[in-house]
């Protein structure tokens, strides 16, 4: 049988959306506000789905208290009231963007989870807006 399972959890943090080859005025006109010297924060909501075979011995896929403690350890204890551009390595070279800080965390998760396992996330920066990122 082939299952999807799914962990939800919350986190806040702040960025600045910024390309440092660009003028203020330059990312002023393209980030609008995201690109606020002053940064500006977001509470997300991340979606972590993996997907395979269920294991016949168990009937688990995977033990979704494994799944929390990854994400906790991966993701909310070290993004969690942080600033991206600031306080993690992860975007050194990187502008956070919600595209790139969701393949920064599908990245650690991968390597988290057994590489059988389809690992797929979904990153809500707002209520209404949010990436889907699976590897491709």
């Amino acid at each position: 049988m082939r299952i999807t399972i799914g962990r939800k959890e919350y986190f806040n943090a702040a960025h600045r959306l910024y390309n440092p080859e660009w003028s203020e005025e330059q990312n002023l006109a393209f980030y609008g506000k995201c690109a606020n010297p002053n940064y500006h924060g977001h509470n997300y909501t991340l979606i972590v789905k993996l997907a395979g075979e269920v294991d016949p011995k168990t009937g688990y896929l995977v033990d979704l208290k494994k799944v929390s403690t990854v994400i906790r350890e991966e993701i909310t204890d070290r993004f969690d009231h942080t600033n991206l551009n600031l306080d993690n390595d992860d975007f050194k070279g990187l502008i956070p963007s919600t595209e790139n800080f969701a393949w920064v965390i599908w990245n650690r998760l991968r390597k988290k989870f057994d590489p059988k396992l389809e690992l797929k996330i979904v990153l809500f920066e707002t209520q209404n807006n949010f990436v889907e990122y699976n590897g491709e």
